[in-house]
């Protein structure tokens, strides 16, 4: 299959798309029927499964399916401006919640930077978990100007979103507001968790994309003077 895909490169990324888009469907089936599966981590599992099947080596399937989904990441993070413009801001403590999205936000960063150090890892490490806590575009986006390894700060955001998003309902099991629980998500998981969020329920995923899009822009603004300055 591979082979093949090789002598037709259209239909390989024709084929990474439906592929992409029939585990990321079913996923949705099976969370509608499953509860406390994160729809993305089933979707990774399934898009693995099919890869198997069709005996389809996952770098060729990576190699054309990157840059397609790379390029409309960036659309997307965009996009979560409509559930924004959608939300109802009267009557929300915006202090509070701007206290929430800065101590998050500076949490997110210094933490695993400081655990980081501690470890003794490397310069370019430390550097890559200051883009622990916001979205991928947005992550790589800084990675660049504080000069940390692209894949690794790519690596580090992946695996604190699926970990995010992956012990999410477990941690809400005592939380009864949807606001909360998306809020958490989107602060602590960024794209991982805003799409768990909407598996919870529309505010939940509300307040999620609120807490992307906010803790992302703060972040990208103040982890650059930070680092320039120390």
């Amino acid at each position: 299959m591979t082979e093949y895909f090789a002598s037709a490169p259209s239909l390989a990324i024709l084929a990474a798309i439906v592929l992409t888009l029939i585990a990321h469907v079913i996923a949705r089936l099976i969370a509608l029927r499953v509860r406390g599966i994160p729809l993305v981590i089933t979707a990774m599992i399934l898009v693995i499964l099919f890869l198997y099947l069709i005996n389809w080596q996952y770098e060729a399937y990576y190699a054309v399916a990157k840059p397609i989904f790379d390029h409309l990441l960036g659309y997307v993070t965009v996009l979560l401006a409509i559930p924004l413009a959608a939300m109802n801001f009267k009557g929300l403590p915006l202090k509070r919640l701007s206290i929430i999205v800065i101590i998050a936000s500076a949490v997110g960063a210094l933490l695993p930077m400081s655990m980081a150090y501690l470890f003794s890892l490397s310069q370019e490490t430390l550097l890559s978990f200051a883009t622990r806590s916001v979205t991928t575009p947005i992550g790589l986006s800084v990675a660049e100007i504080i000069h940390a390894p692209l894949a690794m700060a790519n690596l580090i955001i992946i695996v604190s979103g699926l970990l995010g998003a992956g012990v999410a309902r477990w941690l809400f099991r005592g939380v009864t507001d949807d606001r909360a629980k998306g809020l958490a998500l989107g602060l602590a998981a960024h794209a991982f968790g805003t799409v768990e969020a909407w598996q919870i329920s529309e505010t939940a995923g509300r307040y999620a994309a609120f807490g992307l899009a906010v803790n992302g822009i703060v972040t990208a603004i103040w982890i650059p003077i930070f680092l320039s300055i120390f």
